[in-house]
């Protein structure tokens, strides 16, 4: 199960608000390959992860990338906190401080919507690992992006944080790969294995004699 503690994974302490700079930070939130869809995405795939060490690196990733929402989230309210109307609409919050004042929405940059449509769990192993790489290198993008883009030093700091966590999760996926194609190799070598042409496979499971014609 998970365990809750009241506190940031890393801390938030943003000095200057700057709406406009939450607006693109928001991505990360609710965007195609935000934080959201990235902790959804892990904690719907591991329930067919055949290995109980897949399982637990979802599982971990997953709960992470939870923790990452909050940041992310944290980072949003505090360069929205205590500005005017006014202000939002000079800075280019106006169209979303209609439909949500001030709280926190999970849309894109551009102001779509989160959508689950934007990840996958296919049940296959193989499949879900190679999206799970994929979606760690193009969150790390949206990263550099942003980095590219603010000059407040309270803000790039945590982007970095978020963008090294990016990193490590995409290496852990790795050696999962890895894992997984040296077992699917394993038993791929067996003139027995039933699941020598298919790699929707159970590893954990002893291959069966073919039946005799």
């Amino acid at each position: 199960m998970f365990q809750y503690e009241k506190a940031l994974q890393y801390p938030v302490k943003i000095a200057r608000p700057n709406a406009r700079l939450a607006k693109m930070i928001m991505s990360q939130l609710g965007g195609p390959d935000g934080e959201l869809g990235a902790s959804m995405r892990y904690l719907n795939q591991r329930y067919t992860m055949p290995l109980r060490e897949l399982q637990g690196v979802l599982t971990d990733i997953g709960t992470e990338e939870l923790s990452h929402m909050e940041m992310v989230s944290a980072l949003i309210y505090q360069l929205t906190k205590d500005l005017t109307p006014e202000q939002l609409e000079a800075q280019g919050f106006a169209d979303y401080f209609v439909d949500h004042t001030a709280g926190i929405y999970p849309v894109s940059a551009s102001g779509v919507p989160f959508s689950a449509a934007t990840f996958q769990s296919t049940g296959d192993a193989i499949t879900d690992l190679h999206e799970d790489l994929a979606a760690e290198q193009k969150a790390r993008t949206t990263y550099d992006n942003i980095l590219r883009l603010a000059d407040d030093p309270d803000v790039r700091d945590v982007i970095r944080f978020l963008r090294e966590r990016e990193i490590v999760h995409y290496q852990r996926f790795g050696e999962s790969l890895r894992l997984i194609q040296d077992r699917l190799a394993k038993y791929a070598a067996d003139p027995n294995n039933p699941y020598a042409t298919n790699v929707s496979f159970d590893p954990m499971r002893k291959p069966q004699p073919r039946p005799r014609r």
